[in-house]
C-alpha cells in the first residue's frame, strides 16, 4: 500500500509552508510500507530555535483549514526538533545538528521519496 494522494497534498501543503520560511533540506518519505501509524514523514532542518519554530507556525496554519490541528505536538519548547503528527502525516522540524546527529533520512533511506514539490535536499550533510 502506498500513500494517499490526500496525504501526499498535505504533505505537499506542509512542505511549502516550510520553504516560504527558509526551511532547507525538505524531503517527504512514503513510510506505510514499514509501519502502521503513518503514510508520509516529512523531514526538514532550521538553523535556530526561532527558525524551527517559524516553520512549525507557519505549517500549522497552512494546514489547519484542511486537517485541522495536529494530534500531537511534540518538542515546541526547546525549539530544537518539533514533531507535528497529522496521523497519516508525521512533520519533523530540526536542527541541523540533531538532523545529522539522529540521521532519519539514513533509517527510512529505503523508503520512496515523495515529490512535495520543495527544493531538493543537498544531500551534502544528511546522506
Amino acid at each position: 500500500m502506498t500513500a494517499s494522494q490526500t496525504t501526499i497534498d498535505l504533505a505537499t501543503d506542509a512542505a511549502a509552508a516550510a520553504d516560504d520560511k527558509l526551511a532547507h533540506d525538505i524531503v517527504a518519505f512514503d513510510v506505510s510500507e514499514q509501519i502502521a501509524i503513518a503514510d508520509v514523514f516529512l523531514v526538514c532542518s532550521g538553523n535556530t530555535d526561532r527558525q524551527v519554530k517559524a516553520i512549525v507556525d507557519a505549517i500549522e496554519d497552512r494546514l489547519r483549514d484542511v486537517a485541522g490541528r495536529p494530534t500531537r505536538r511534540e518538542g515546541e519548547r526547546e525549539g530544537r526538533w518539533v514533531l507535528l503528527d497529522y496521523v497519516d502525516l508525521v512533520v519533523h522540524v530540526m536542527q541541523d545538528d540533531d538532523r545529522e546527529y539522529y540521521a532519519l533520512e539514513r533509517l527510512w533511506k529505503d523508503c520512496p521519496v515523495v515529490d512535495v514539490g520543495a527544493a531538493a535536499p543537498t544531500g551534502e550533510v544528511f546522506s
